[in-house]
């Protein structure tokens, strides 16, 4: 566990665990209503719950599932099981009573399928955006809390740990095989399709929840005052005031092609100071033990693929255990460019620096532009490469670098809001662009 947590402070967050759990057994149960189909984790048990003659409730079937999970993970990761992961049975068996109390709740806003068509669905449909939305938000806050998680998380995050592959994708493979596994159950106890157990709604889900989690992250900060008590958020405030050296920093973020790299190295030059760019590379490759080819390859540059993949992958898992190879290197670069911005005056090129730095109120924050016509050109010439090549280049590292500003931040890469000086080089020159920064960098204090 996170040592630099108090002890109120996880009382905290494993009290406000238990009623989140209850957000998204409630959400859960919401969707089932609509009956257009449960969400994929659900399908298993919900879809052998509804077997005549069958004893156990939905819940139970849930907690059966969920200690299954665990009994797949302890043989996977075997000695590598975290202890505290233990606490997956007891989240389980809780997870279970929420899902039948949920269940119960909810039974009144059950939609009846022969409801006539132009009223029940979009009542339905209705009711399933709403049960997904509270799934999410749920979801959201579990990610938030940063404490336990459930084993339909923990199942996929131990088989991408064994596999060593990316959980968003595992986590995509297990909610299909969990819908296929009901459709099996479904076929063997009912011997047809049936839309109420398998149908838009698991489709629905699949892909809605994941996106709405991160529609709901960047508006629940205010979470925190719950997890943490109040002494402690006073202190780490008053703290926070001094925590910054007083270093005159200066942040430079560019589109591909306009110059800005050149700009960053004249500026250090001119203010005498060390300039970061490919250094970052070369720290954080030391730190994680990868190659420099891997985090240039993987830095900056998420695709527009992997960005809707991250965006709609249901992901409950805590954010201390996300393995994605992109947090990671944006974690340990985040961590280098702190450092880097406490240990003297710098020039940081690219890495977010603006958004990673934005609380220090002694960085000038530039962007560095010029227009596509312009980047295109300069590329060709410095890479040798037809006009066709080196257009489709700065497209793709400019699309790769506006996502990755994108999944971190939640704003848009070219947002003016978060920079304090926008100059477009094709106007200016590298002398123009560099004469502006240092007059204003000058009123840094």
């Amino acid at each position: 566990m996170n040592g630099k947590r108090s002890r109120a402070e996880w009382l905290r967050r494993y009290a406000s665990f238990v009623v989140i759990l209850f957000i998204i057994a409630f959400g859960t149960s919401l969707s089932i209503r609509a009956n257009l189909g449960s969400s994929p984790i659900s399908a298993p048990p919900y879809i052998l719950s509804l077997i005549p003659g069958m004893n156990l409730t939905m819940g139970q079937l849930t907690i059966c599932m969920h200690v299954f999970f665990i009994t797949l993970q302890l043989l996977l990761l075997r000695k590598n099981f975290e202890a505290r992961q233990y606490t997956q049975i007891l989240v389980s068996f809780l997870f279970g009573f929420y899902t039948d109390l949920t269940m119960w709740m909810t039974g009144f806003l059950q939609i009846p399928f022969d409801l006539n068509p132009l009223i029940g669905y979009p009542l339905r449909f209705i009711e399933l955006l709403i049960g997904g939305a509270v799934l999410a938000f749920g979801i959201a806050c579990e990610v938030r809390c940063d404490s336990l998680m459930l084993a339909g998380e923990g199942l996929p995050l131990a088989i991408s740990k064994f596999l060593k592959k990316d959980f968003g994708k595992v986590k995509i493979c297990s909610d299909t095989s969990l819908v296929l596994i009901g459709t099996i159950f479904m076929f063997i106890y009912f011997g047809r399709w049936s839309w109420e157990m398998v149908g838009v709604g698991t489709l629905v889900s699949m892909f809605y929840v994941g996106f709405m989690v991160r529609v709901f992250a960047p508006h629940i900060g205010w979470l925190d005052r719950i997890f943490i008590p109040r002494a402690e958020r006073q202190a780490a405030a008053a703290a926070g005031a001094d925590q910054w050296s007083g270093n005159r920093i200066v942040t430079i973020a560019r589109t591909y092609g306009s110059g800005g790299n050149a700009v960053g190295e004249a500026v250090a030059r001119h203010l005498g100071c060390p300039c970061y760019n490919r250094q970052i590379i070369d720290q954080t490759a030391r730190e994680m033990g990868y190659s420099t080819e891997f985090v240039a390859e993987n830095e900056q540059n998420l695709s527009s693929g992997r960005l809707w993949e991250m965006i709609f992958t249901d992901s409950g898992i805590p954010a201390s255990m996300n393995p994605s190879k992109e947090d990671a290197i944006y974690v340990s670069q985040s961590r280098t460019i702190r450092e880097l911005a406490h240990k003297s005056p710098c020039v940081i090129i690219g890495r977010l620096a603006n958004w990673i730095l934005r609380d220090d109120p002694h960085v000038l924050r530039v962007f560095v532009t010029s227009s596509r016509d312009y980047a295109v050109r300069q590329i060709a010439e410095k890479l040798h490469l037809s006009t066709d090549e080196a257009a489709r280049k700065v497209d793709r590292v400019n699309t790769g670098r506006a996502n990755h500003c994108r999944h971190y931040t939640g704003k848009s890469w070219t947002d003016i809001t978060g920079y304090d000086l926008v100059i477009n080089t094709e106007r200016t020159g590298i002398d123009g662009a560099v004469d502006m920064i240092l007059r204003a960098a000058r009123e840094v204090k």
